[in-house]
């Protein structure tokens, strides 16, 4: 009998990624077995004032960016029902603070992995008041962690070593089909590789910093952080955000969160028109964007 598992769509539920497939009988076209695969994926925070992210498997909890303190990531922690010592480690993407200030608080824990490459470590360390759990990673060089492959790809950003990251997990099989997914903010330009590792994530997470017009008119910002943001190691803007994503043939996406939304440059209603627009939206993946207020995801 050959039997094969067809996957037929994913949703997003709260803060659960959900993926149904069912397991056909190919020979007779019966259905023998309907199943789950659950993925818990939430961002906990998403402005210029911090970043983070939990994504929960079966088997793992990881921490991705921790730009909040180390007493507010306890809280929300809570509200999913974790508590810091359940989190099993932490990947930084670079130093900013707003990616970066929860370390002070988490290096506590110190058999909690905290993951970095070298120079994000060596610009974070001489701030700290103790040495947290560092695990050194090399840009470029995939790496195991658990069930995870991790794949920390560079990104043009002002600062010191700054990378993305592309997760894998899942053993490909029947009940545990493969997962996938990146974590690209800021950078100023999408180069190749970029482009490659987003293309082929189930879930994407990336930046749509702000809207062009308002940036121009923003009277806070002086005139030499505009340029700064508009960089080509800056941030992406809500156009060139989109004009990435509708560029992109054959992607694997099954959900794509919109996050980093400037919150003196940027509007959520904006971004949900604007990326309506996007060529399979709601038909081949679902779009969110996280509101930087409440870091919430709003549906486009």
């Amino acid at each position: 009998m050959a039997v094969y598992p067809i996957e037929i769509f994913s949703h997003f539920l709260g803060n659960r990624i959900v993926f149904d497939y069912f397991v056909i009988d190919c020979m007779n076209f019966r259905l023998l077995r309907f199943f789950q695969v659950e993925a818990k994926f939430k961002i906990l925070g998403s402005s210029s004032s911090g970043n983070a992210a939990l994504l929960r498997t079966a088997d793992s909890n990881i921490l991705i960016d921790a730009g909040l303190s180390g007493k507010k990531l306890k809280f929300l922690l809570s509200l999913e029902g974790l508590e810091m010592e359940e989190l099993d480690a932490v990947f930084l993407t670079h130093e900013h603070s707003d990616h970066s200030a929860g370390i002070r608080g988490l290096s506590r824990y110190m058999n909690l992995p905290i993951f970095a490459n070298r120079d994000t470590i060596e610009a974070i360390q001489p701030k700290l008041p103790r040495r947290p759990n560092w695990k050194r990673f090399d840009t470029g060089e995939p790496f195991k962690f658990k069930e995870f492959k991790v794949h920390p790809f560079s990104v043009p950003h002002d600062a010191y070593d700054p990378v993305g990251f592309y997760f894998e997990w899942g053993k490909g099989d029947l009940f545990d089909p493969p997962s996938s997914l990146a974590w690209v903010t800021d950078l100023g330009f999408v180069p190749t590789l970029v482009k490659e590792r987003i293309r082929q994530a189930s879930i994407l997470v990336i930046e749509a910093n702000h809207c062009t017009e308002m940036l121009e008119k923003d009277e806070k910002r002086p005139w030499s952080l505009k340029q700064r943001i508009r960089g080509r190691h800056g941030h992406l803007s809500n156009q060139t955000t989109f004009e990435l994503l509708e560029s992109m043939e054959n992607a694997c996406w099954r959900e794509i969160f919109l996050m980093h939304l400037s919150q003196d440059c940027n509007d959520v209603n904006l971004v949900r028109e604007h990326f309506s627009k996007l060529s399979g939206q709601g038909k081949r993946f679902s779009t969110y964007v996280i509101d930087p207020a409440t870091a919430q995801a709003v549906g486009v």
